[in-house]
């Protein structure tokens, strides 16, 4: 059996406040505003992966009036989120994302997001793939006041075999 999941989310941009994008600090001189250190890529992997193994969404599972996930790290929801998955019988066939901001340029910084997302999703970078867009003047992303990314993914249940491999039940 197979599932997809779709993630969305998008962030202010503020000053005094790191612009992270899936675990990777980037240089700007404005950031992610949010409860959290708001890692937009990272919250959209999460709903992605909750939503496609059926296990509700990012704000049921770390609710934003928390506060203990006030200033959280992401990267660390990211891997809560992925631990509940593979759990719950699921493994991560492959990511696909798209950051949508007009700066920074995400290319310099691809290959290190890339790389974060699979260590924290127990995949190969290949299976994981970053897009930068931008809004083309359009809205508040396009203004260079916000930043949205969306994730898609594919989640295969786990064989019989890979189960006992893992010492988890299918």
């Amino acid at each position: 059996m197979m599932r997809v999941g779709l993630g969305w989310d998008v962030h202010r941009l503020v000053s005094g406040r790191p612009f992270l994008l899936g675990g990777v600090a980037l240089e700007h001189e404005r950031g992610e505003w949010g409860h959290s250190d708001g890692d937009v890529l990272c919250h959209a992997v999460i709903d992605a992966l909750l939503g496609a193994a059926g296990l509700g969404d990012i704000g049921e599972r770390f609710p934003p009036h928390d506060p203990s996930f006030k200033d959280a790290r992401s990267l660390s929801l990211l891997r809560s989120a992925f631990d509940m998955v593979d759990k719950s019988g699921w493994r991560l066939v492959n990511l696909d994302c798209v950051v949508v901001c007009e700066e920074p340029k995400l290319l310099p910084y691809r290959e290190r997001i890339r790389a974060s997302l699979a260590e924290a999703l127990n995949v190969s970078p290949a299976e994981v793939s970053i897009k930068g867009k931008t809004a083309e003047g359009l809205g508040d992303v396009g203004a260079g006041a916000a930043v949205e990314a969306l994730a898609i993914c594919l989640l295969a249940k786990r064989t019989q075999d890979e189960a006992a491999g893992s010492g988890e039940s299918p």
